[in-house]
């Protein structure tokens, strides 16, 4: 009888043990809330608000200019002299400007008078096998009468900056009056410079030209159209204001012109930050040069479909036009050569609200803050903030890819987990920490994985933990579902929803299943 008594009381003196356990840390949190957690979330609070605020004007603002402009806006042709080149009888070919391009298929099928245009293929790569391939494909070229230079480096010093320096120093480039910049996967049709090198030609001010992306795989999984909708935003609406308003935007680092003669005075390209397009661009801004748009100008690409090459992709522009902020706030305040105004727009607009203040409110807010409210019911978000603003905010954004506005949920769900990786490469390129200067090549899978799938059906991939586990992912995950639980059991403003389906984001993105499996073998 004394034995069964004392093994009946083991279980309540665990629970006693566990009741004292909880007791503490409810009394820890009341002690440390009221002091310390509270002041700090309401000041948290009041930071995201200002940054939504500055966001929403700047979507607002955005979205009235572009409006104006496609009402009441001059075509590019109106707004900047341009006629076709013409044939000089006394000067023959040497009437067309000189040009040299970086790319290899569809440069070579461009149309341009064979003497007057140069095809350079930039070749830094490590693997033997890709440098005879490339070589094989400039020779075989060549046997057709293209002008084309093969120029390999043997190290990566400088990434593509490091490449386009070393070609703009060969001789036969000093013979060129532009120069017209391609990425491997992309297919300029052969019109491009005929509808391109006129503008340049005829109007001194401008020193760059800067055509659309077309995206040729955007319908290859949902990650892929989900990009889609924030390029389409990019392109149909910030590069096209920008050209039209300041005649300043960023180059998008291909399918673009330049003159040879803006990039010198601005200094060349510098490898100092990941974002060298970036980088010229606002050096020859500064020294008083013009930029245009040409939104009825696509050149077909493809989008990078596996999450990890998207990942480093989106790693990289964050952090570069962070860390470029960084480097040239001050060069452009103390700028004499152009106005405030478009001082104020590089500034704060180009920079400080696109560049750093989106990524940042949509991660600390609507991921980290608005989950710990319900957490902490003594600080309330305003609804207008909560729901309004955000709703305004996604439908401006989305609004530039009509065909895929019934996808808005998933763009939201998939945005907020990629604001995460853009908000830590951004803090990295404002403190300039560890990763500032990384750069991996984001792969494009083209027609390789069709034509694998051809021949054979790809093999289940394997399941790798470093490639397919996403820790930063499942922790925030787990983050928002606890949240997600503590409103549904004792909130009141039904918080749980959204917080349940943007864990169920979170989750499946840090397991990875999302975008292209490549089958390993």
């Amino acid at each position: 009888m004394d034995r069964l008594s004392s093994t009946t009381l083991i279980p309540d003196a665990i629970s006693g043990a566990r009741d004292d356990v909880s007791q503490q840390i409810s009394m820890i949190w009341e002690q440390i809330k009221a002091p310390l957690i509270v002041p700090l979330l309401k000041l948290a609070v009041l930071l995201c608000l200002i940054m939504s605020l500055m966001l929403f004007t700047e979507r607002v603002y955005m979205a009235v200019v572009i409006t104006l402009v496609k009402l009441f806006g001059r075509k590019p042709e109106k707004r900047y002299k341009w006629e076709p080149l013409k044939d000089d009888i006394e000067f023959g070919n040497s009437a067309y400007p000189m040009v040299y391009q970086l790319s290899i298929g569809a440069a070579c099928g461009l149309s341009w008078p064979s003497d007057r245009i140069t095809i350079q293929i930039l070749d830094d790569s490590t693997d033997p096998t890709i440098k005879d391939m490339v070589e094989l494909e400039c020779q075989r070229w060549a046997s057709k009468g293209i002008n084309i230079k093969y120029e390999i480096r043997d190290n990566r010093n400088g990434y593509k900056a490091g490449a386009l320096k070393e070609g703009m120093k060969r001789d036969y480039v000093k013979h060129c009056d532009y120069v017209a910049i391609f990425d491997a996967d992309f297919q300029p049709e052969p019109d491009f410079l005929w509808r391109t090198i006129p503008f340049l030609a005829h109007n001194p001010e401008l020193a760059l030209v800067q055509a659309r992306w077309k995206f040729v795989n955007a319908n290859e999984c949902l990650m892929t159209r989900m990009q889609e909708m924030s390029l389409d935003y990019h392109f149909t609406v910030e590069q096209e204001v920008g050209s039209s308003t300041y005649a300043f935007f960023g180059f998008n680092g291909t399918a673009g012109v330049w003159r040879i003669a803006a990039i010198n005075e601005a200094g060349g390209w510098k490898d100092r930050t990941t974002v060298e397009d970036m980088d010229l661009a606002v050096r020859a801004s500064l020294k008083g040069w013009k930029f245009l748009y040409l939104g009825s100008l696509k050149v077909k690409n493809e989008l990078p479909s596996t999450f990890k090459a998207y990942r480093y992709q989106q790693h990289r522009w964050s952090c570069g036009p962070a860390n470029l902020f960084r480097k040239m706030v001050m060069e452009i305040v103390t700028n004499k050569r152009v106005t405030t105004w478009k001082k104020v727009h590089v500034i704060y607009s180009f920079f400080m609200v696109r560049k750093i203040v989106a990524h940042i409110v949509t991660f600390v807010f609507y991921c980290v803050v608005l989950p710990a409210t319900v957490l902490v019911p003594e600080v309330e978000v305003p609804k207008w903030a909560a729901v309004y603003i955000p709703s305004v905010i996604t439908i401006l954004n989305a609004i530039g890819t009509p065909r895929s506005l019934h996808l808005l949920v998933f763009w939201i769900l998939f945005e907020n987990v990629m604001s995460l990786h853009r908000t830590k490469a951004t803090f990295i390129g404002l403190l300039e920490a560890g990763r500032v200067n990384e750069w991996v090549v984001t792969e494009k899978l083209g027609d390789a994985l069709k034509t694998k799938a051809g021949a054979k059906a790809p093999k289940r991939p394997r399941f790798k933990i470093g490639e397919r586990i996403h820790l930063l992912e499942l922790g925030t995950g787990l983050y928002l579902f606890f949240c997600g639980c503590y409103d549904m059991a004792f909130g009141k403003n039904h918080y749980f929803i959204y917080l349940f389906v943007q864990a169920i984001a979170f989750f499946i993105m840090g397991f990875g299943f999302i975008g292209t499996f490549v089958p390993n073998s």
